[in-house]
């Protein structure tokens, strides 16, 4: 009991320090986004050299466009896909994170049954699916790197906060549509939309849309359609069913 006591206070102490260390780094950028579109992500950054460690120029093919150009299909559906409280929360859906927080107790409980220990505190990447808002996944897309840790978590949430405060819904949703991943150096709704279906992000219908948002947790792999084009069908039909009852923020969809 006493070492899961030590680890948590340990953790906590580095998520504060960390937090606000990156936050005071940070936050500018955050509130100049109100204003400016970013030039690059981290993720891109991150993706350009893993191309280029395998000897390989980074391929980048974005096209920026305002929301209004963004098909209200494709928003909805991407809401219904990631984060259908996005319209109320204020970047957490805690609802979610506790879901999350039950299944991965259940997990490490798990595991340490299977290990032969007594101790099921929870390990250190308590959330390991779900729970994850579009305003967090933004933060995490621009800031962060791919780093499953307490630390990372931090980072997330102190971003997260001051990007709530500081933007509109409509401008998260916006950025986040034109930066997300969609395929090997494909990023944003417009190039994904003219490389799957060859047209403009505007004139995709709601089967379109749908196609695009279930692609969106791991494009390149598991949700890749060219290697599993059944899990993105099965995933496509769930988010056609959910698109309608999907609460949208003022000026979007």
């Amino acid at each position: 009991m006493w070492r899961g006591i030590r680890l948590t206070f340990y953790a906590l102490g580095g998520i504060m320090l960390g937090g606000l260390g990156f936050e005071a780094s940070t936050l500018p950028r955050v509130s100049a986004l109100n204003e400016q579109n970013p030039a690059t992500t981290s993720l891109i950054e991150a993706r350009n050299r893993e191309f280029r460690s395998k000897g390989v120029e980074p391929k980048r093919v974005q096209i920026w466009v305002p929301l209004e150009k963004i098909s209200p299909h494709l928003q909805r559906a991407v809401l219904a896909g990631e984060d259908t409280n996005f319209a109320t929360h204020h970047g957490f859906d805690y609802e979610a994170i506790q879901r999350a927080y039950d299944q991965a107790q259940k997990d490490a409980e798990k595991e340490a049954k299977q290990e032969g220990e007594n101790d099921s505190w929870l390990p250190s990447m308590a959330f390991k699916s779900g729970a994850s808002t579009i305003s967090q996944q933004l933060a995490k897309n621009l800031y962060l790197s791919s780093e499953r840790s307490f630390m990372r978590k931090g980072q997330e949430a102190i971003i997260t906060y001051f990007m709530e405060r500081n933007l509109s819904k409509r401008r998260i949703l916006e950025i986040y549509l034109n930066v997300i991943e969609w395929g090997d150096g494909i990023y944003g709704a417009e190039a994904a939309s003219q490389y799957y279906f060859h047209k403009s992000a505007a004139n995709l219908n709601a089967r379109d849309a749908a196609f695009l948002a279930a692609m969106i947790p791991n494009p390149r792999t598991v949700f890749n359609p060219f290697v599993n084009p059944k899990r993105v069908a099965r995933r496509q039909r769930v988010i056609m069913r959910g698109m309608p009852s999907v609460k949208m923020p003022a000026g979007t969809g």
